[in-house]
């Protein structure tokens, strides 16, 4: 379950180029999180990124089945350290209006839940099917 000291540090950089992007998207499209259509649409495909993103992890840091959890948690939770952070000090970051911060934020929480059920459910496939991450392809995930 232990990650190795170069898995963590992959993990982290992740996390960090996860929430630039993630803000990056609230920031230059705001309405792809206000409500309406369109916003509910970004909560939809988010399901699909998020899955990319957990894919991603396992394999630039070689993540094997037992240490998926493990590194799935080191990405959420500097992830969701860094959203809070911006939150409470830099709220402006998503942008200028108190209501797109709260959707923007909505919108980084469900990627986060997504996210972590992602992994759950690609660890225990893999538990069970009893395949190193490397032996894997996006395919089969």
């Amino acid at each position: 379950m232990m990650l190795r000291p170069r898995q963590v540090v992959i993990c982290a950089a992740l996390a960090g180029v996860y929430w630039i992007l993630a803000t990056l998207c609230i920031r230059l499209d705001p309405g792809g999180v206000a409500p309406g259509l369109r916003g509910d649409l970004s909560f939809v495909t988010s399901v699909f990124a998020s899955w990319f993103c957990v894919w991603l992890v396992c394999r630039l840091a070689k993540l094997e089945p037992h240490q998926i959890l493990a590194g799935a948690m080191v990405v959420l939770g500097d992830a969701m350290l860094i959203d809070g952070a911006a939150l409470r000090w830099f709220p402006t970051v998503y942008g200028v209006d108190d209501h797109l911060a709260r959707t923007g934020a909505a919108w980084l929480l469900w990627g986060y839940g997504i996210s972590a059920w992602i992994a759950f459910m690609i660890a225990e496939r893999r538990l069970r099917s009893g395949k190193a991450g490397s032996e894997l392809s996006l395919a089969t995930i």
